[in-house]
């Protein structure tokens, strides 16, 4: 099985910056890639960021790019969000996810990886409030 924690969430305040930590651990042999993605209540989940597990690529959702960037500790089974220039807005629970790859791929992950439905594997969140 597949564990996914995250940490870094805190209060801060707008303008500031904050970097979110997701560990994996597990059965890690099958990865496509991972995801972060936020929640506030009330809320469809959004997505925020996306890296396949090889590095070769990063995405982001419109309202944090420029801003927010996703990494992947070189050969190993951590993930980081550094968000810069925090906003209000911002202010949500973010939440790690991780893709294992199919046995038949139909779709590449360059066009899929923005749908929380194929993820399979999520951790438990971690709060971000940005005050203003």
């Amino acid at each position: 099985q597949v564990q996914l924690v995250e940490s870094g969430g805190r209060l801060v305040q707008a303008g500031e910056s904050l970097r979110l930590s997701c560990s994996a651990s597990g059965n890690l042999d099958n990865v496509l890639g991972m995801a972060w993605f936020r929640r506030v209540p009330g809320k469809e989940r959004e997505f925020v960021a996306a890296i396949p597990w090889d590095g070769t690529n990063t995405y982001y959702a419109d309202s944090v790019k420029g801003r927010f960037a996703i990494s992947r500790n070189n050969g190993e089974s951590t993930i980081n969000l550094q968000m810069n220039n925090l906003k209000a807005e911002d202010t949500a629970t973010y939440t790690c996810a991780l893709r294992e790859r199919p046995r038949q791929i139909v779709i590449p992950y360059s066009q899929n990886y923005m749908f929380p439905s194929l993820y399979r594997n999520w951790g438990q969140g971690t709060q971000v409030t940005v005050s203003s």
